[in-house]
C-alpha cells in the first residue's frame, strides 16, 4: 500500500503539458497532441478542462497554487527528478499571461473562445474551426478579480524563477505583476463574462496578488493592501479555490498575528476535519460536494500541509492531508479496492475522463462518436485528476459524466502542490503515520 508520491507528481505534470494550446514544442512529452488554436487573439496557454477555451480565472489560479509548491517545496521536484520539467511546463502559462497583458494600452486578455460554442464541439483541438471570440478587461469593462489573480501567479512565479537563477525571466514576471495589479487596484469590479466561472468579490484575488507582490519585493504596502481585502469571515465558506484561506496563511507567515492563525486553526477543526462541517464517506474521504469532490479536497491538502508548516495543529493537518492524498491514490474501496483518481497512477485508474483529446483516436480517424463510446480512451491522459467519487465511496467510469469524471486545471494544482509537500515531508523525515479506512493491500 505503499505510494510512489514521485511517479504521481511526474505524472501530474504530464497533465498539464497535455492541456497546451498553440505551437507545440520539439520536446512536446505529448505525442497525441500537435499545434492548435494558432489563430487566437492569444495564443498560447493551456485548455481548462475537457474543453478547449482558456478560462482567466482557473488558469491563473492553478498557476498560482502550481508556483506555490515550487516555490515551497523545491527540494521534492528537484528528489523527484522533475524540476526541468516543471519549469518547462509552468512557463508555457507564463508565456501566456505575458502576451495576454498589455500594459501600455492597460488591457488583459481574460478568456480565449466561447464556451457555449466550444462545448457543441466534441473532437481534437487541432480540429477545431469555430469561432474563438477575445474577452478582454479595462479600464471601461473592469475585471479585477482576474487581474489580480493573474498578478498573483506572476508574482509567485517571479519568486520561482529568481530562485532558479533566471534573474531577466524573473524580472519580466514581476513587473508585469506589478503593473496588472496596480490596475485591478484602480479598476475593482468583477469580470461579467460567461457563467462558467464567475466570482460575486474580488477580496480573495486582490489579497492573494498584494501578499504575492509582498512576497516577491518586501514592499509593505503590499502587505497592509493585502490585509485591507481579507476578510477573516470568508474563509468560513471554503470557497472552491482555497484563495482566501491560502492569502491568510501567507499574511499569518508575514505578520504572525494570532486573529488570522486561529482562523486558519478553525478552518480545519470546524469545517474540514471529522466533525466538522464537511462530509465524510466510509473510507474517510472528506467529501465536500458532488462535483469535483477528489478537487475540493486535494486543493485543501495542500493548503492543510502549508498551514502544517506554520506550525498551525501541525500533527493533525499533516496526517489529514497525507490521508486524504492516500485515498486520492488507491487508499479506498471502489473496484476491489486500490483504484487510483489519477489516471496512470498505479494499475487502476479511470479509463475513459471526460476529456475531448484523449477520447479521440490517432488521425486521420473520425472522432465521432467518441463521446459517448463505453471504449477506454485511446490515448492515456497520464497525470489527470478526475472529478473523484460519491459520498459513499461509489465511482462510475463514464465519459459523459463531467461532474465525476472531467479533469480541469485546478483539479490538479492543489493535487500536485500536496505530493509536492507530502514528498517534503519524506525528505525531512517528518512523514506521519496514517491510518486510512481502506487501505491498499496490493
Amino acid at each position: 500500500g505503499a505510494k510512489d508520491y514521485k511517479d504521481a507528481l511526474a505524472k501530474s505534470i504530464l497533465f498539464y503539458d497535455a492541456q497546451r494550446s498553440g505551437k507545440l514544442p520539439a520536446n512536446n512529452p505529448i505525442p497525441w497532441r500537435g499545434d492548435s488554436a494558432l489563430k487566437d487573439c492569444v495564443v498560447g496557454g493551456w485548455y481548462d478542462a475537457g474543453d478547449h477555451v482558456k478560462f482567466g480565472l482557473p488558469l491563473s489560479s492553478a498557476a498560482t497554487v502550481l508556483s506555490w509548491s515550487l516555490v515551497k517545496y523545491k527540494d521534492a521536484y528537484v528528489a523527484s527528478g522533475q524540476l526541468d520539467n516543471m519549469f518547462d511546463m509552468i512557463k508555457w502559462a507564463y508565456d501566456y499571461f505575458l502576451a495576454a497583458w498589455n500594459a501600455q494600452k492597460q488591457e488583459l486578455v481574460v478568456q480565449v473562445g466561447d464556451g457555449d460554442l466550444d462545448h457543441k464541439f466534441w473532437g481534437r483541438p487541432e480540429d477545431m474551426t469555430m469561432n474563438r471570440p477575445c474577452y478582454t478587461v479595462n479600464k471601461t469593462k473592469p475585471g479585477s478579480d482576474v487581474a489580480s489573480g493573474t498578478a498573483a501567479a506572476l508574482a509567485a512565479g517571479s519568486i520561482a524563477y529568481k530562485d532558479n537563477g533566471d534573474a531577466s525571466y524573473a524580472a519580466k514576471l514581476l513587473d508585469a505583476a506589478k503593473s496588472l495589479y496596480s490596475f485591478a487596484k484602480s479598476n475593482r469590479g468583477v469580470f461579467e463574462g460567461q457563467a462558467y466561472y464567475t466570482d460575486t468579490a474580488d477580496n480573495d484575488e486582490m489579497c492573494e496578488g498584494a501578499m504575492w507582490l509582498y512576497k516577491a519585493t518586501n514592499d509593505n504596502q503590499y502587505l497592509e493592501d493585502a490585509k485591507s481585502y481579507s476578510d477573516l469571515e470568508v474563509a468560513w465558506g471554503y470557497g472552491w479555490e482555497n484563495k482566501m484561506v491560502g492569502c491568510q496563511a501567507l499574511i499569518y507567515e508575514a505578520t504572525k498575528n494570532e486573529s488570522y492563525r486561529d482562523v486558519l486553526e478553525r478552518h480545519f477543526t470546524e469545517v474540514w476535519f471529522p466533525g466538522g462541517d464537511v462530509d465524510y464517506s466510509p473510507c474517510g474521504f472528506a467529501w465536500r460536494t458532488k462535483w469535483g469532490s477528489a478537487r475540493h479536497t486535494a486543493n485543501t491538502a495542500f493548503i492543510a500541509l502549508i498551514v502544517a508548516d506554520l506550525g498551525i495543529i501541525p500533527d493533525q493537518t499533516r496526517k489529514w492531508a497525507v490521508e486524504q492524498i492516500n485515498y486520492l491514490l488507491g487508499d479506498n474501496s471502489h473496484d476491489g479496492g486500490c483504484f487510483s483518481y489519477e489516471i496512470g497512477y498505479g494499475s487502476k485508474y479511470p479509463l475513459r475522463p471526460h476529456h475531448r483529446a484523449a477520447s479521440c483516436p490517432t488521425p486521420p480517424a473520425s472522432c465521432e462518436g467518441a463521446l459517448d463510446s463505453p471504449a477506454p480512451s485511446p490515448h492515456v491522459l497520464n497525470g489527470a485528476l478526475v472529478g473523484g467519487p460519491e459520498a459513499d465511496d461509489s465511482y462510475t467510469d463514464i465519459r459523459t459524466d463531467y461532474v465525476l469524471n472531467e479533469v480541469a486545471l485546478d483539479y490538479n494544482s492543489g493535487f500536485q502542490g500536496a505530493l509536492s509537500g507530502i514528498i517534503h515531508l519524506q525528505l525531512t523525515n517528518k512523514l506521519p503515520a496514517t491510518d486510512n479506512k481502506c487501505p491498499c493491500k496490493e
